[in-house]
């Protein structure tokens, strides 16, 4: 009884911390007339396993269809004078103002066959023909998956053509136990996307970013296409796992299972990660993937020896208070994702440390300039790479003669929890 009182009692903890997004309005997708001077607008396929909405506004419903639907959006994001990088600007009332709110101005269902068609559209307007696949986590209405897809893509600048993958979530706090069950009841769904994605001529290339509870889904219909085709295609290059809501010895064999040609993974992880925190109590203790300390033994050699990467963004102040999207809501690293996926590179490059680039990203000028103050600031921003912790060394050493290699703490502080239970994420 105890155990049991303190789990509803930390879901009320977090029930208030995320209380201040209860007062927007919802069924925000009716589509207005027009957007606005200096706005932009992102399109995006949409694919789903939720049923279909009567209510205006809606589409999809937080209940699981029988087979999955397809629409196609293009959200109007407004100038970024109004908004600040990494923030969804939900509407105070409807309809939407693009001057100020994100705003629908396309909001269509497609059948199949139609979706097709027009996948092959906007992968003709893309150079290089990439896609991105996004794959959103615990506790998101259709909407809230479409507006911050929508936000990442607009912030991040990845060129790639955007394919929302967006599962029978109910959006509540209370739904841990059904959201985690969809997932699984869109394990095959989400298969089936990327076999048709890995088939499909007209794209050269895939990255798939996912977040909290996506995880889950994402690497086990990996799993699932490495297992049915005994390995997973050339043409998937990155995998990036934000915040994942993921057993660590789960996420071991589903890795092992996938096989040696697979596409580059990149961790995100934040040790503060409050939603994880929980997700570890509900799941007997066990930590999560996504709030482990990378430099820390056993994870330190598996990562190494699998070469996984990790970004540790525990430093990194962005967000809410739990901690759960940093990803996406931290100018510096989803300007980096953008960054690197636009040059063609992979996030797991290992020629250039990563911590470069977030040093460059948030320190400007003083960091160009040798100032030691500006290497000081990026120090927050621990980027687990070899060769980021020599070159980050090297010029402090040089800057100030001070010897870096401070000890990290160790994981058992806060690991891991159900999926976001944050719906302004």
């Amino acid at each position: 009884m105890v155990r049991y009182g303190m789990g509803w009692t930390l879901m009320l903890v977090l029930a208030v911390l995320t209380a201040g997004c209860a007062g927007r309005p919802k069924n925000v997708l009716l589509p207005v007339a027009e957007s606005s001077p200096g706005a932009s607008k992102v399109e995006m396929l949409v694919t789903t396993t939720r049923s279909r909405s009567s209510v205006p506004g809606q589409m999809f419903s937080g209940e699981r269809g029988l087979t999955p639907s397809f629409a196609d959006i293009t959200v109007s994001i407004p100038p970024s004078k109004v908004r600040k990088i990494g923030e969804v600007s939900w509407p105070k009332r409807l309809p939407s103002n693009p001057a100020t709110d994100f705003a629908v101005l396309k909001a269509d269902a497609l059948t199949l066959d139609a979706a097709k068609s027009r996948l092959n559209v906007l992968v003709r307007k893309n150079p290089d023909h990439s896609v991105i696949v996004f794959i959103h986590g615990f506790n998101n209405r259709f909407e809230d998956s479409v507006y911050r897809f929508a936000q990442i893509m607009q912030d991040s600048g990845i060129p790639n053509t955007p394919v929302l993958v967006t599962w029978p979530s109910r959006g509540s706090l209370l739904a841990y136990g059904y959201d985690r069950e969809s997932t699984n009841y869109t394990r095959n769904a989400l298969e089936t996307l990327f076999q048709y994605l890995a088939k499909d001529p007209e794209i050269k290339d895939v990255s798939i970013l996912a977040h909290s509870m996506g995880n889950w889904l994402a690497l086990e219909s990996l799993r699932q296409m490495a297992i049915r085709n005994g390995r997973l295609p050339a043409k998937f290059k990155n995998v990036m796992l934000a915040d994942a809501d993921v057993d660590v010895d789960v996420f071991r064999s589903q890795i092992a299972d996938m096989g040696p040609q697979r596409p580059k993974f990149t961790l995100f992880v934040s040790r503060d990660d409050r939603a994880l925190a929980l997700s570890r109590r509900v799941w007997g203790d066990i930590p999560r993937i996504g709030s482990i300390d990378p430099e820390q033994s056993p994870y330190k050699e598996e990562l190494a020896a699998n070469k996984i990467a990790v970004i540790d963004l525990t430093k990194i102040k962005a967000g809410d208070r739990l901690h759960h999207s940093k990803f996406a809501q931290s100018p510096q690293i989803v300007q980096l994702i953008g960054a690197r996926i636009s040059q063609g590179q992979t996030l797991t490059d290992s020629r250039v440390g990563l911590g470069d680039k977030l040093l460059a990203a948030t320190t400007g000028t003083a960091a160009a300039a040798g100032s030691a103050a500006g290497l000081i600031l990026s120090a927050p921003i621990a980027v687990v790479d070899q060769n980021t912790r020599e070159n980050y060394a090297n010029q402090m050493a040089g800057l100030s003669g001070a010897k870096s290699g401070a000890k990290r703490p160790v994981v058992n502080d806060c690991s891991a929890t159900p999926a976001s239970t944050k719906r302004c994420d």
